[in-house]
């Protein structure tokens, strides 16, 4: 993991609030990365879905570089920001910040940058501008 980096600000629009529960936990009882990163994957999804007004699909996820634990309790907080947007696809990028169960700080966990592709209801790619 890297160093905790508590001296940092969100950057972007908060999009989704989730606590970390025991339903997220690997073998040894604490949050596994893999469940942060289909939260961080769903946020995308839904600031995609409201700026194309449709339904959307992701196409690609960018890799993850842990900053800071995540224990049972945490208050995930997913921040988006639109990095770039073509005619059908949206390249986002997620901020995670945490807050522990005792209330210290909110510090950052993780970030990415995920592309959303417009979809219609047959699943073809359309045009959303």
């Amino acid at each position: 993991m890297k160093s905790e980096q508590s001296d940092l600000e969100p950057r972007g629009e908060l999009t989704l609030r989730v606590p970390a529960s025991h339903a997220a936990t690997n073998v040894f009882g604490d949050v596994y990365g893999g469940w942060v990163s289909s939260q961080a994957v769903l946020a995308a999804e839904m600031r995609a879905g409201g700026e194309t007004a449709g339904r959307v699909a992701t196409v690609s996820i960018g890799g993850m570089e842990f900053m800071s634990p995540v224990l049972v309790g945490t208050i995930l907080s997913f921040y988006t920001e639109i990095v770039e947007a073509g005619n059908s696809s949206i390249r986002m990028k997620v901020e995670v910040w945490g807050r522990c169960p005792d209330g210290r700080a909110l510090r950052k966990v993780t970030e990415t940058e995920c592309v959303q592709v417009a979809i219609n209801d047959d699943g073809h790619i359309r045009s959303y501008e």
